[in-house]
């Protein structure tokens, strides 16, 4: 069953031509939404493939046929563009719509198994599934042409999504919920800067690094070491203090410069880098906090492993 329903998908390669190009070209000019509609298992690909759209940044919205026969079709309005998914091209409550489509000035991309269908031939743009075996043992519920029309579908959003330029952060902004959404925040986003940003300036003394790194909003437990132009010389930490005191102990000398006790080359990440990037650079240096820096190498946040456990990031 498998391999059949592979073998509809392979199929689809030598059918990607000069139509597939037209529709991409269509839909990426529309003004309006891209409207999807279909119906029975042909209609639930239709309202994952608008998802699809929407969701890569072309407005889109699914119409049910039947509906759109009954009001619904109210929905519709000139500039958007409507992809009608049917494997036979011979649905009766899909080829109803046809007129009224045509009517108001909304061209048809059909998704169909038979071009010279009615539905392929009222179309402005077909493209064509090819007689598709089904994966049923009878060879009649619709599984590998649902298949091919998703994987058909898809490749078409995506397309028109590389066509439109959609960037990471659009993306980002279209999906500002769950797992995914969180992946795509910029260190940016969750990092401690303002007066959470724990900066000292270099030459001060272990008293005022443990100052910073204890009066600081949320308490760091790290200071950042910085110059006049904020340009970053290095970090002192929880755990360096706690070693220095087990070297020290009562001879601990809280006057001394900080300069010489803390890390100079500290881990860092560009304040701009996808978070997924500063997660990378924390486990793989099993560190607990990376120093965000702008282009200029400027300090501009500290990103603590708290912050993203706080933002569900870990």
């Amino acid at each position: 069953m498998v391999a059949v329903e592979a073998a509809a998908i392979q199929a689809l390669v030598d059918r990607i031509d000069s139509d597939f190009a037209r529709a991409v070209e269509l839909i990426q000019g529309c003004r309006g939404r891209v409207v999807v509609s279909g119906l029975g298992k042909p209609g639930f690909v239709a309202q994952k493939l608008s998802a699809t759209f929407a969701s890569t940044g072309t407005p889109s919205l699914y119409l049910h046929p039947a509906e759109a026969l009954h009001g619904d079709l109210g929905r519709v309005v000139s500039g958007d563009v409507v992809l009608v998914l049917s494997n036979s091209g011979r649905t009766d409550e899909v080829l109803a719509l046809l007129p009224s489509l045509k009517e108001i000035g909304a061209p048809v991309i059909a998704v169909t198994g038979d071009q010279g269908s009615p539905l392929g031939e009222h179309a402005d743009v077909v493209l064509e599934l090819g007689a598709v075996t089904e994966a049923c043992p009878l060879g009649l519920a619709p599984t590998a042409s649902t298949t091919a029309m998703m994987v058909l579908g898809d490749a078409l959003a995506m397309c028109v999504a590389a066509a439109r330029g959609l960037s990471a952060d659009q993306f980002a902004r279209l999906h500002p919920g769950g797992a995914l959404g969180r992946s795509l925040l910029r260190v940016r986003d969750v990092m401690r800067a303002g007066e959470r940003n724990p900066v000292l300036a270099a030459g001060a003394s272990l008293s005022a690094a443990i100052a910073v790194m204890t009066r600081t909003p949320g308490r760091p437990g790290a200071a950042v070491v910085v110059d006049d132009r904020c340009r970053l010389q290095g970090i002192f930490t929880d755990g360096d203090l706690r070693r220095l005191i087990e070297r020290s102990g009562d001879a601990l000398d809280l006057a001394q410069p900080v300069d010489g006790l803390m890390a100079r080359s500290p881990r860092t990440v560009e304040a701009d880098a996808l978070v997924g990037e500063a997660i990378r650079a924390l486990r793989e240096h099993a560190i607990d906090q990376v120093v965000a820096v702008d282009a200029e190498s400027r300090v501009a946040g500290l990103l603590d492993v708290q912050d993203l456990l706080a933002a569900r990031l870990l």
